[in-house]
């Protein structure tokens, strides 16, 4: 009798295991959903005007307190690295395909969603903050899709004077009479506007961003889901502690000088030398 139930186990067993097998043999490739949470320090952002009773206060190190009315940024050049160190680019140079604008202001561009990642154990995360100067020009024709959702009458991430991006476009108001702030971000050029002849290389203010997962991502019979936090306590009280200001408060203010919008720029994307993650962490990754 104790042979036969042995037997019936293993048999069981078996059957279990090859079914699994089974399964994961259906599965060349799936999805990974990402999800972007905007908070200061562990509270998520909420936006508000100047003299809004429901948008998140934060105060930053040299206690000058601020909010939020505007928060949207782009991602994009976005790879994944399997954990024997092997990189997966997902399509990084199309932007109708591979970029997206992340923006407060509507909850489902919070969530994007990697289509076809092929089967795998994936370590790490890396994306672009902004756009690298190989693509990094407004063009219609070439990429209509992202044109169309970064150049909309409410997300306005293109330049007016050049030819490229914005990367992040943050605006709010800052101190007790709530003066209004705005931080706009993105590579420039120096010449003489609407005279392409002229422009050359200015502030480069894309940055490449390397996150670790907190546990492998596992694509197959899962769609993992990973949560990414984007502290926007950084913003002032990153690398560099920074004290809004009359002069500092409207930037880029003068497209020849950006020093201003250098310090932005690394305290949310890192120097992208020494610190490659700025404000951005994956708080869990999911695998359903």
């Amino acid at each position: 009798m104790k042979k036969i139930t042995n037997s019936l186990i293993l048999a069981a067993v078996s059957f279990i295991m090859t079914s699994c097998s089974k399964s994961d043999d259906k599965f060349v490739a799936n999805n990974i959903s990402l999800h972007f949470n905007n908070t200061f320090k562990n509270e998520t952002i909420v936006l508000g005007g100047a003299a809004s009773m429901d948008a998140t206060v934060n105060i930053s190190e040299k206690d000058q307190a601020h909010h939020l009315s505007e928060l949207k940024y782009v991602v994009s050049n976005i790879r994944l690295v399997k954990v024997d160190g092997t990189e997966i680019p997902y399509n990084v140079n199309d932007l109708d395909k591979g970029a997206t604008v992340i923006n407060q202001a509507k909850p489902a561009s919070l969530n994007y969603v990697l289509k076809n990642i092929p089967v795998g154990e994936y370590r790490q995360l890396k994306f672009g903050l902004g756009v690298n100067h190989e693509i990094n020009t407004v063009d219609q024709v070439r990429f209509p899709v992202f044109y169309a959702t970064a150049g909309a009458n409410d997300t306005d991430m293109m330049w007016q004077w050049a030819t490229g991006y914005r990367f992040a476009k943050i605006e709010g108001f800052y101190g007790a009479e709530n003066n209004a702030f705005q931080i706009h971000t993105g590579s420039t050029l120096n010449g003489t506007g609407g005279q392409p002849e002229t422009y050359t290389q200015g502030v480069d203010a894309y940055r490449d961003i390397t996150l670790d997962l907190t546990t492998t991502a596992l694509v197959g019979a899962n769609v993992p889901k990973i949560l990414i936090k984007a502290d926007f306590d950084k913003l002032l009280s990153g690398k560099t502690k920074v004290i809004l200001t009359a002069k500092n408060a409207t930037t880029p203010s003068q497209h020849s000088s950006m020093e201003a919008m250098e310090i932005f720029v690394s305290n949310i994307g890192g120097d992208g030398k020494d610190d490659k993650s700025g404000m951005f962490s994956v708080e869990t990754v999911e695998n359903n």
